[in-house]
Parts: structure tokens; sequence; C-alpha cells
């Protein structure tokens, strides 16, 4: 069965599968049959998990997540130090560090960030069902503690809410924080999938927790999706390349591409329907309802410097969703920046143009001192 198209697929899919159905009856009656399959359902063998292409160090490994470290080792080095947040989605970490002219790590490391470390995210196994969005936060918090803060926090995608929530609980930790492609206010400018999530009842969502026995199984749902529609075109968007041609380049850049799609994560179910619930359905963030770790999140509070990224073209994150963020924060003006770049959602961490004009730029302001930087991070 096979109702998604390829270039859904592509840049939607692999954040919140159940809402890219073309319409709220299929997704429902496809769940249906999903919980109806059960074990029934065969997904293909699991391909092996894809590696970045920057060498890392695996510096703390904990139940739901690996720290990697792209320096010289944890606590080796004094000084500064930028840890990526990367989606907490159904593909993993290596959108942030895909292949050579691909990767946001590489872009970091050439431009001198010297202390640089990943959250890469676990795939959920069964005793891990029942994490909640505190479970992961207070999992941020024990790596920011190891690094060593304040940090400069780089947000991406599912990410990059979790990254500004984790800054308005804890913003002594946080120098500067950065947020690309990230859903902070749904409401702002409706999306093809902030519109699904809030049109599909709660119940479909439930139905895929249920159908994975409490989880939100990658591998089932990618192959009860019927995910080899994807094409070259879907890549090329994404990677921000002109024309496949036979180019060497192209063909090493696509490779990396399909194994980073065809990997998959499973997803706690209690974390995938609060953040349905919370984020999506209630706009609890920017509605000043969202609770963390036992404190309602203000963000009318938070006066960090704050770096937004958006794409012009993005259907996944619409822009103002994430620049929204400029006016739900007290950080000043000057300390509040933001680009929209041209290209779609993956484009955002992974596409050539992307990487090497406004990353490097993210990467001047994260070093730039002038700016008055060092006021409290929260009002008192």
């Amino acid at each position: 069965m096979n109702w998604w198209s390829g270039r859904q697929l592509s840049n939607a899919a692999f954040l919140w599968p159940a809402l890219v159905a073309t319409a709220t009856a299929e997704a429902m009656r496809a769940t249906a049959e999903l919980v109806a399959l059960g074990t029934e359902v065969e997904p293909a063998p699991a391909p092996p998990e894809p590696c970045g292409t920057t060498a890392s160090e695996v510096v703390r490994d904990l139940p739901s997540v690996r720290l990697r470290d792209y320096g010289a080792g944890l606590g080796a080095v004094p000084g500064r130090a930028t840890l990526i947040c990367a989606p907490l989605a159904l593909h993993g970490a290596v959108v942030a560090d895909l292949a050579p002219g691909h990767s946001l790590v590489e872009v970091l490391r050439s431009a001198g960030i010297g202390r640089l470390f990943l959250a890469d995210w676990r795939s959920a196994s069964v005793d891990m069902a029942n994490l909640r969005i505190d479970d992961y936060l207070a999992t941020l918090n024990v790596l920011v503690d190891d690094i060593g803060g304040p940090v400069d926090l780089i947000g991406l995608c599912q990410g990059g809410w979790l990254a500004l929530v984790y800054a308005a609980r804890f913003p002594a930790k946080v120098r500067r924080l950065v947020i690309a492609g990230a859903p902070v206010d749904p409401s702002a400018q409706p999306s093809d999938l902030s519109q699904l999530a809030v049109a599909t009842p709660s119940s479909v969502f439930q139905g895929f927790v249920d159908a994975g026995g409490g989880r939100v199984l990658g591998r089932t749902i990618s192959s009860f999706w019927g995910a080899d529609t994807l094409d070259s075109g879907d890549a090329l968007r994404a990677l921000q390349l002109a024309e496949a041609g036979a180019t060497a380049d192209f063909a090493a850049a696509k490779a990396a591409y399909d194994a980073w799609n065809e990997w998959t994560i499973d997803l706690p179910g209690s974390f995938y329907l609060e953040v349905i619930e919370k984020l999506y359905k209630g706009n609890d963030l920017a509605g000043g309802r969202f609770v963390a770790l036992g404190e309602r999140i203000d963000l009318s509070r938070l006066r960090l410097p704050i770096y937004c990224l958006a794409g012009a073209d993005d259907h996944v994150v619409a822009p103002q969703q994430v620049l929204a963020v400029r006016r739900l924060v007290a950080t000043p003006p000057e300390q509040l920046r933001s680009a929209v770049a041209p290209g779609g959602h993956l484009s955002l961490f992974m596409g050539r143009e992307t990487l090497g004009r406004e990353w490097p730029e993210i990467v001047r302001w994260l070093k730039d001192d002038g700016a008055v930087d060092t006021m409290s991070a929260a009002a008192s």
C-alpha cells in the first residue's frame, strides 16, 4: 500500500509520519489497518545504522542518547562549547553530518568551533516506551553539565523547540541559542504538517502507538508507506544540487542521503503523544502553558541572545512558526537575529547552499563577543 508521494515522504515524513497523509480520513483508515495487521506487518530487515562523515568520540553513552564529541575529549579543552540538539524524530542525528559538503558539523568545525558536541538520540527500546518530554529535558541537562556550561545550544527541527524549552528552564546554562526549522508557534503560519496535526483526531496517533506496543516503530511505518518511491529529485532538492548527472560528488552524497533516509529510529509513545497534544494541538509553548520539569515555561522572561533560521519553502515548519520566537521572548532586539534561507526543510541542515551561506553567518554571530551577552539570562 502506498498513498504517500515520494516528495511528501522526503520533506515531511521523517518528523511525524501519521501527519503527512493526503487527508485525515486516509490517515485514520491507514492507522486502523496498521493496528489490525499488528504483528502481520513485516518490515524489511533493518539496514545498518549510518555513520556521520566526521570522526567523533562517544564521551557519554546513556540509555536514551549518545554524546558525540568532535573536539579533543570531554573537558580536555577549556573554553566555550557548542552543543547540537539533533531532531528527536524518526531519522537519526546524521542529518547534521551527512556527507562532505552537506554537513553542519563540518561547517561549524571549519569556522573555528573547537569544542563541538552532538546529542545523538537513541532509538527507543521497549523499556523506554513511557519516556516523556521531561525525561529528555533532564537528559539534555546531564549532557550540558558534563560538557560544562554555559553552552551555545543549536536546536534542529524537533530538537529546536526542545532546546528552546531547555534554555527557558535553565537560562543560566545557555550562553546563546540557535533555532533552525523548529515549530515553536504552529499557529503563526499553518503548514501542511501543523494543519493535519490539529485536524487529525488524537485516536489516530494513539493507534500508531498501540500498533507499536507503546512505541512508534519507524521501520514498520516506513515499510507500510512504501518509502521506495523516493527518487533522485528528492535528494537533489534536499542537498541543493543543480543536477544529478554522474558526478562522484552527487553519487556519494546521494548514497549518504539514502542511508540516512532508510535507517529509522523508534520513538517512545508517551513522548510522541505528548508532543502532538502540547506542541501542535494545544500550542502550549507559544501560549505560555507549557510545563517543563515542574515549571511553567514563560518565554516572555527569556533574555538570551537568539538566532532563528527558517526555510522559505519549508512545508513542514513554515517560516513564521520559527520566527515567532522574536515576539515571544524578552531578548533585546539587538541580540535577536534571524534569516530565511531559500529552500525546504531538509536543506536547512544538509543543503549545500544553506550550509555555505547562512550557517557561516550564524557561526560569526556565535563568536562575536562585541554584542552585550553577559546580561542575566532571565528577568529576576
